[in-house]
């Protein structure tokens, strides 16, 4: 089984919030971490720009990323939202395993 962390940015608090809750009603996610404020800087249409964001890392298997991904894409308010996993190479066997039973669909 693959876990992975979903860094994903928006551009305020209670965006993220809105989106991880929905995220994690529908067990797409076992949870989320917000830092609030970044300061992110980034090319957009043509030129550097420089925003405060907020950051969220989620975590979730590998296997459930497409949908995660597409409902991002459809709570997101931005046109390119950032939604990018990276491996858990290593955890601790009990924290997957609380991981591993939140993402399983509730009987």
């Amino acid at each position: 089984m693959s876990f992975i962390i979903v860094i994903m940015t928006a551009p305020n608090k209670q965006e993220a919030v809105n989106i991880v809750h929905s995220l994690l009603e529908e067990r797409l996610i076992a949870c989320a971490n917000i830092l609030d404020p970044v300061h992110s800087l980034f090319w957009w249409k043509g030129k550097i720009e420089e925003e405060k964001e907020v950051m969220i890392l989620m975590k979730s298997q590998e296997k459930l990323f497409e949908n995660i991904s597409k409902r991002v894409k459809e709570l997101h308010s931005y046109d390119v939202p950032e939604i990018l996993a990276l491996p858990i190479l290593e955890g601790s066997q009990s924290y997957l395993d609380w991981m591993k039973a939140c993402l399983e669909p509730v009987k």
